[in-house]
């Protein structure tokens, strides 16, 4: 996280993902396999852009 990371909504990293659906996003959640979160008070959750493509890059493949 840097300083002025922006914050992005669950259906912002669907788009990013290129439209993966909610329930597939949660499942990744589930058993550990999507990017981390963080909950806000309200209850919704709310991804890191940074942590989002540190968790992509983690994904590339070494050919």
């Amino acid at each position: 996280m840097t300083k002025h990371d922006e914050l992005l909504t669950v259906r912002q990293v669907l788009n990013e993902l290129g439209g993966v659906s909610r329930r597939t996003f949660y499942r990744w959640r589930e058993i550990g396999k999507a990017p981390d979160g963080i909950r806000l008070p309200n209850g919704e959750l709310r991804i890191y852009r940074s942590e989002l493509n540190v968790w992509l890059e983690s994904l590339r493949e070494v050919a």
